[in-house]
């Protein structure tokens, strides 16, 4: 994809909990019952842990075990994967089994940390639940996947006003995980931020159909189409200013100017204004200044403090 440069960056940097390991690749072994104090046990002491008891004839088996491999290399260093084969390490299962550790069926996925079972399941899960579960274990563990500390860094940066370079971070976390709705309405947002919107429209272009709906890119969509409204009516603010201290009630012109002032980044008074009009006339206009105030919301966030406040007027007005 044109918009995502570069590789991304690699999570060199392990979490405040977790201790630097070796690269990703080194955290994927094969063990057995002479290597497993040492592969989970002390290991677990510096990362989490992930211990897969599989066996050649389990068919669940082969579906899981790409997939963990998958979520561990993306981890990039911050938890390791030991694959243990049961038929060759009965003495081992027996023992973890006397230990309270289920393995009457495989696939089972025991998690250590600190040297204690911390977390475990069973069954082949799919890849996106398998990231849930290493999320929360890392989590445990104090730390986060890599791309949840290139997330946090962009929208620090976003909220700082540095638009460019939170797009390369949000481009760093896209190449990272190509299916991340939060990079991909990040860097939307980041683009519409340096006043390219056209470029914007592109990278909208190429998010992920699974991904359409959203709540991210639909915040991002509805962000694009009231910069192209309120492009429109920037211009005219003054005169829609002179409209209404002419007719106070010309709620078109009141309409219009809400548009125009969210363009410039006033929302509180973009919000007042479409407020005003459902004050004074519930309904109007096919219930106009109802759903674009609900578009507004969109835009901005759900939590943000301008949505938080006027959906408090808003709910005051409809439940009265």
């Amino acid at each position: 994809m044109e918009l995502i440069l570069g590789q991304g960056r690699a999570a060199a940097e392990a979490p405040s909990g977790v201790a630097a390991m070796p690269g990703a690749a080194a955290m994927i072994v094969e063990g057995d019952q002479k290597t497993f104090m040492a592969d989970v046990i002390e290991a677990s002491r510096g990362v989490p842990v992930l211990v897969d008891f599989w066996a050649t004839w389990c068919g669940p088996c082969r579906q899981l075990t790409p997939a963990l491999e998958k979520v561990t290399r993306a981890a990039g260093g911050r938890v390791k994967l030991v694959k243990i084969d049961i038929d060759k390490n009965r003495a081992l299962v027996q023992q973890l089994t006397q230990l309270g550790l289920p393995l009457q069926s495989v696939p089972t996925v025991a998690a250590f940390w600190q040297g204690q079972i911390a977390d475990m399941f069973q069954g082949a899960l799919p890849e996106s639940e398998i990231k849930r579960f290493v999320e929360g274990l890392l989590k445990l563990a104090g730390g986060a996947m890599p791309t949840a500390d290139l997330l946090a860094e962009a929208r620090a940066a976003l909220q700082a006003g540095d638009a460019a370079g939170a797009g390369e971070l949000f481009r760093a976390l896209i190449a990272e995980e190509p299916e991340n709705a939060e990079g991909w309405g990040g860097l939307i947002r980041a683009l519409m931020a340096e006043g390219a919107e056209d470029r914007a429209e592109q990278a909208l272009a190429q998010v992920p159909p699974k991904l359409a709906e959203h709540a991210e890119i639909a915040g991002a969509r509805s962000a694009l189409a009231l910069a192209r409204e309120g492009r429109q009516a920037a211009g005219a603010i003054e005169s829609l200013k002179a409209r209404l201290a002419a007719d106070p009630h010309d709620r078109a012109a009141r309409y219009d100017l809400a548009t125009a002032l969210n363009a410039k980044g006033e929302r509180e008074a973009a919000a007042e204004a479409l407020l005003s009009i459902i004050r004074e006339q519930p309904g109007w206009n096919q219930d106009a200044a109802r759903l674009q105030l609900l578009k507004f919301f969109e835009a901005w966030g759900f939590d943000d403090a301008a949505t938080m406040a006027a959906r408090r007027k808003l709910s005051a007005l409809l439940f009265r």
